[in-house]
């Protein structure tokens, strides 16, 4: 709900630091939110591009009053597990080793962990490809609920 206008407000801030907003999160808690922003740069974040994004964006989000009420702000590198939520980021990371886990059973698997082959427009709307084992399986977008890239530190 308020995740699509933190985006909306930091994705042209983070855009002027040289950065890419790769991911945001609204996380109602019991007292307050946990606003979680991801960001991305060729030559890798550093923690003074957090703070400037952070700094920014919390003024920002103040004024605008979003979330409503008290929040803690986390601003921070994707890490090596990187949530994977823009259509660029599937395609970026075709070949690399995926989770994802989705919204229902598809295949009666609820959670799947492979290789991202391949991202793209089918009629019913854009779909994943992965394969598990060796079977493909064809995931809509739609469906997922959570998709990161899975290091897999040389491991089969």
């Amino acid at each position: 709900m308020y995740q699509e206008r933190v985006r909306e407000l930091a994705e042209p801030l983070v855009a002027a630091e040289g950065l890419d907003l790769i991911h945001v999160e609204c996380l109602k808690m019991k007292s307050r939110w946990i606003v979680r922003l991801y960001l991305d740069k060729e030559t890798g974040v550093t923690i003074d591009d957090c703070t400037a994004v952070s700094n920014q964006l919390g003024d920002l989000l103040d004024v605008h009053d979003v979330p409503p009420g008290p929040y803690t702000l986390e601003v921070s590198s994707p890490g090596l597990d990187r949530p994977l939520s823009r259509d660029e980021d599937f395609l970026k990371f075709r070949g690399s080793r995926v989770t994802v886990k989705a919204k229902e059973k598809i295949d009666g698997i609820q959670n799947f962990v492979g290789i991202l082959e391949d991202y793209g427009d089918y009629p019913d709307g854009k779909v994943l490809i992965i394969d598990v084992s060796g079977k493909r399986h064809y995931i809509p977008r739609s469906k997922i609920a959570r998709a990161n890239l899975k290091p897999d530190f040389g491991m089969k």
